[in-house]
């Protein structure tokens, strides 16, 4: 099309936001909004510079959507929360790592490879390791998108998956925690009653214990009386020396490396039981050091007996032994409170840590089966012990590993239930849990930590529980996989994590390998816990506990069929799950397809309706003529091969029926939260239909199934208007229709010159590769404002349509290119501070873009020199009733500096003005976006009212 496309064509949106409490000191409560004073009441929201609450601030540390801290809404953030310190090393690395070694590395290396052979245990380790990895995937991106609180997993999962989800998956990660805490603890006792328990064929002086079920109920009740109390008293010493506890353990692990070369071998042990009976059953080991006999007879597997439990081993509970080892890495998320950069530290601390361990364990394996005999490797799990260079060293490393594996535990546990008490998801039961001391310290959640292990310990053996902590891990794993599967089905714009590693085939593949070796494990255990799950589930869903968490279901809801449509809340919106939701008004369409095509793609699987009003009475008429229209425009939709509805109206002008539309177009939740209209210019619009193949084939086949062929479509549309042909409305009309809207909270946008836009046919192939996105977020018709309301509620509505649009599939390669305008030749320099202001922004928004900076001095110069001269002739209240009186001088240097920076751009987003209130200003209002906008190509204008960037997860 060589012409501007001038129909009419109108645009509108009507998007309901549930509105915030008010609490008594004033302040917002869950969108807390610092508002700006503008000339009226309607202006407030619109130019609010930055949403202290669930959007993006640019001052200090990145607020939370949600997690303010008011009073009464329960969230688990306060703002007395302990100070970011820790790093990535001693934040992440050090307690994932702890946590991974634990009770395993040292007690049970030779218990898996004894009985699974090496090449099972390897395999073994294998599986493990890519389930955790594949886990690993879903909380890297999930912790890179954007801002992570404190509570861990706990959070992560909630705040994805809203309180029902959050909350039972959370109660079962604390019990997985709690029972991690009693497995780790036994293990500690199980190391203490081989060097000082009493043994039947021993006459030690160092085996002064007596042992026993009871008496390892006692022992495991003193050691964990011992935590509580560190935990209690202090907990900050023992977080203070978990570095030295793993230089401990390091120690211990390169002794266990070099022994091997240090020692003489063969070794040959004698191994004594307590069998059934009270007989005693002996064992000859040996330890032969690298020999290839030996590791050829380690190969393959070797199930017998359990010395510990008297039960024979099979893959499924020697896996579920070996699997305990790979619990920890959530160790680093739960200290999320604590980060510096949570965002940076979790996935990168993660993933160094995992493979740290990884490393370890193949080199303990191949060591171990190198070395030992399997009599030596099933009998003794502190074999260890028994061919090191001095056998305090791993003595040392186990009690270390394990007592500081013990805290982590009963720490990270009594922290998820200090954060569920705090967000009030299961009432009463629950609420002296949020109880803390004046340091911080949750004691009453310690207490109730405590009390769960306690119990525990009661198994008596660490093999007879592992399977059950195996299973509530793998439960929580799947858990974190099914939140970040979610939120990528759900595509919201503002799931933008930086870690781009994963996909929903990941996440779905990490949820079905932990649901298969639950089962693989543990088809009791595994059943049970989900029955639990599902109740706790029910009783909270049931319960409907309220929060500002957003809600998963909202977004996935959004793509399913009309029956799920009565499940979508307006009450339950939330700015994390924003997206466009579009009303465009089309006079014509056979001169604004381009536009309509070019909307489908900016629309992100949002909602898209084609509204149309024909002008008439329906006093006046024998039946109503729309419901006629409906199947032409629907064909027409068809034909373009968009995702659009139609939704037609009668009204007596254009300005009524558009007002009908704002009101009751879309159903339930979704309901158009932007209008779309085309450019109201004197261009002469061109005619698509004679230049689109899809309209004038000659070859036209017979009707579609409603009866609608393509002459009888092209016959149906009206030719385009001529130069003399009269306008369906006046510019007072179009301005009017424009502040309509703004009275009704829906953003604007207006569009001119589509149709000069390419590649947005429906054969088109086009990945945006060559093409460029210009944003201009600053109002170029007053650039006298404050560089601190720079960003405002349309400067950030600007940035996110922007982004949407990149984010299209014929856009995705498109670079996005963002212009500030400075007064280089200022003597305050304020224009450095306003490109790194925006430079954070970016970089906290997750959005790819380049920050242009372009010097307007002479454009402000002669805008100033108007401005001084209306201010001298016009009273100020006048000022802000009218458009502005600029200069053509003025305005011919914004639009010759538009095309000089922007000339080869794709598409421009620029900053549309609010309109003026009284209408006879309307041509001046309309003369001044003309002159603006002239020649520049496919301009979009936007007037953005509601917040919808945010840094929450």
């Amino acid at each position: 099309m060589k012409g501007c496309s001038q129909s009419a064509n109108y645009a509108e949106s009507f998007y309901k936001r549930k509105r915030a409490r008010i609490n008594s000191r004033g302040r917002i409560t869950g969108l807390q909004i610092r508002v700006t004073p503008g000339p009226s009441e309607n202006m407030s929201n619109e130019h609010t510079p930055l949403i202290a609450q669930g959007v993006c601030g640019l001052s200090g540390d990145i607020a939370v959507c949600g997690m303010g801290g008011s009073e009464g809404t329960g969230e688990a953030s306060t703002p007395n929360a302990v100070p970011r310190k820790l790093n990535t090393f001693f934040g992440v690395i050090v307690p994932t790592v702890l946590s991974m070694f634990s009770i395993v590395l040292f007690l049970r290396t030779g218990f898996v490879v004894g009985h699974a052979g090496l090449l099972q245990g390897l395999v073994m380790l294998l599986v493990a390791y890519t389930i955790i990895s594949l886990t690993i995937l879903s909380i890297c991106a999930i912790s890179t998108n954007g801002a992570v609180q404190g509570g861990g997993a706990y959070f992560m999962i909630s705040r994805s998956l809203g309180p029902e989800f959050g909350g039972s998956i959370g109660l079962m990660f604390f019990l997985a925690k709690v029972c991690a805490c009693g497995v780790y603890v036994l293990g500690l006792v199980e190391a203490l009653l081989d060097i000082f328990g009493q043994d039947a064929a021993s006459s030690s002086t160092l085996r002064v214990l007596p042992q026993g079920y009871w008496y390892t109920v006692l022992y495991s009740s003193i050691v964990l009386l011992l935590v509580l109390v560190v935990c209690l008293v202090g907990a900050h010493i023992f977080a203070r020396t978990s570095c030295f506890i793993l230089l401990v353990v390091t120690i211990s692990l390169i002794s266990i490396y070099i022994s091997p070369m240090a020692l003489a071998a063969p070794l040959n042990f004698l191994i004594t039981h307590q069998g059934p009976g009270n007989q005693t059953l002996t064992y000859n080991a040996s330890y032969t050091g690298f020999n290839g006999t030996t590791l050829r007879n380690n190969i393959g597997s070797g199930y017998t007996v359990d010395y510990s439990t008297g039960k024979v081993m099979s893959f499924a509970t020697v896996f579920a032994v070996m699997f305990t080892s790979c619990t920890g890495i959530m160790a680093g998320a739960n200290m999320s409170g604590e980060l510096k950069n949570p965002s940076n530290s979790i996935p990168k601390g993660t993933i160094i840590a995992v493979l740290y361990t990884f490393v370890v364990y193949v080199l303990l394996f191949v060591l171990a089966s190198s070395t030992c005999e399997r009599t030596l490797l099933v009998q003794d799990y502190g074999f260890f012990q028994r061919i090191n260079v001095w056998p305090p060293f791993v003595t040392i490393g186990i009690y270390c590993s394990a007592l500081s594996a013990a805290m982590c535990s009963l720490i990270g546990a009594s922290r998820i239930l200090h954060a569920l008490a705090l967000d009030q998801l299961f009432g009463f039961p629950l609420a002296p849990a949020a109880i803390t001391s004046k340091s911080g310290n949750p004691w009453v959640a310690v207490l109730y930590t405590w009390g769960l292990a306690q119990c525990v310990v009661f198994a008596g053996q660490l093999n007879a529980i592992a399977g059950l902590v195996t299973v509530f891990y793998l439960l929580a794993y799947a858990a974190v996989d099914l939140a970040c599967l979610a939120l990528e089905w759900a595509s919201a714009p503002n799931f933008r994590p930086t870690f781009q590693v994963f996909s929903w085939h990941t996440c779905l593949l990490g949820i079905l390998s932990c649901v298969v070796m639950m089962f693989v494990i543990n088809p009791v255990y595994s059943s049970a816990s989900i029955i639990v799950l599902l109740l706790l589930l029910l009783f909270l869903h049931y319960r409907s506990p309220t929060s500002s968490w957003g809600y998963i279901s909202q977004a996935l809801i959004f793509h399913q069929v009309r029956k799920y449509l009565l499940m979508l809340d307006v009450r339950k919106d939330h700015v994390k799950f924003w997206r466009p939701q579009v009303l465009l008004m089309v006079a014509n369409p056979r001169s604004s397809c381009q536009l309509i095509n070019f909307v489908n793609q900016l629309k992100k699987g949002g909602l898209f309706v084609l509204g149309h009003v024909k002008l008439g009475d329906l006093d006046l008429l024998p039946s109503d003529p729309v419901q006629q229209q409906y199947n032409f425009w629907l064909s027409l939709v068809d034909k373009l091969g968009v995702k659009a509805f139609v939704d037609l109206t009668l009204s007596p002008s254009v300005r009524q029926g558009t007002q009908h539309l704002l009101r009751i177009t879309g159903l339930g939740g979704m309901k158009p939260n932007t209008l779309i209209l085309g450019f109201y210019d004197s261009c002469t619009p061109e005619d698509y239909f004679l230049q689109d193949p899809a309209f004038c084939d000659a070859k036209v086949s017979g009707g579609d199934d409603f009866g609608v062929d393509l002459p009888s479509l092209q016959a149906h549309f009206p030719p385009v208007r001529h130069v003399e042909s009269s306008r369906w409305l006046t510019p007072e009309e179009y301005v009017g229709i424009i502040s309509d809207a703004i009275k009704m909270s829906k953003n604007v946008c207006l569009g001119r010159y589509f149709f000069q836009l390419q590649g947005e046919d429906i054969g088109a192939k086009m990945d945006g590769v060559d093409r460029t996105i210009d944003v201009w977020p600053l109002n170029l018709l007053r650039p006298c404002r404050t560089p601190a309301a720079s960003v405002d509620v349309c400067s950030l509505f600007l940035l996110q349509m922007a982004c949407v649009l990149n984010m299209a599939s014929r856009w995705r390669q498109a670079r996005m290119r963002i212009f500030l305008c400075v007064e280089a030749e200022s003597s305050d320099q304020g224009w450095v501070v306003k490109e790194e202001t925006y430079r954070d922004l970016l970089r906290k928004l997750r959005i790819r873009a380049s920050i242009k900076i372009v010097p307007w001095d002479s454009v402000v110069a002669l805008y100033r020199q108007n401005q001084s001269q209306d201010q001298e002739l016009v009273d100020p209240e006048v000022l802000t009733q009218t458009a502005p009186n600029l200069s053509e001088a003025f305005l011919s240097a914004v639009n010759d500096l538009l095309k000089e920076n922007s000339a080869q751009a794709a598409v421009r987003f620029l900053y549309l003005p609010r309109p003026p209130a009284r209408s006879n200003q309307s041509q001046r209002y309309l003369g001044q976006l003309e002159a603006m906008t002239y020649g520049l190509g496919p301009t979009l204008l936007i007037h953005g009212l509601t917040p919808v960037t945010c840094t929450e997860l």
